[in-house]
């Protein structure tokens, strides 16, 4: 399955100006960025995938291509997809990924694999 490689690279290159040491791991089919080895951000089809946790969500969710991300039925917890109008601006992308640097430091990391 194919992502946004423009959004990809506008993600890759705020992170970048922030100076932070973050890495990339291709998932869901997408590409994510993830900080400290915890998932950050992503980009999944053409919307962003961001890492907001439960706090304020509902006012996330009040924001122009906000929306629950949800694979199986059940949305992800602490998790929302973006569509390609809530990020065409640079505030807006400058917003969520800052919103994802927020909660990132009380995010869990998921357990590696032996």
């Amino acid at each position: 399955m194919a992502y946004d490689e423009h959004l990809a690279d506008r993600i890759r290159e705020n992170l970048q100006r922030r100076s932070l040491p973050f890495t990339e791991k291709k998932m869901f089919g997408g590409l994510c960025f993830l900080l400290d080895d915890k998932m950050l951000a992503g980009v999944i089809r053409n919307q962003m995938m961001a890492r907001v946790g439960p706090h304020g969500l509902e006012e996330q969710l009040n924001r122009e291509g906000a929306k629950d991300m949800d694979f199986t039925g059940r949305p992800m917890k602490g998790y929302l997809f973006i569509d390609p109008e809530g990020v065409d601006l640079e505030d807006d992308l400058d917003y969520w990924l800052q919103a994802c640097l927020d909660f990132n430091p009380e995010a869990k990391a998921s357990k590696r694999k032996k």
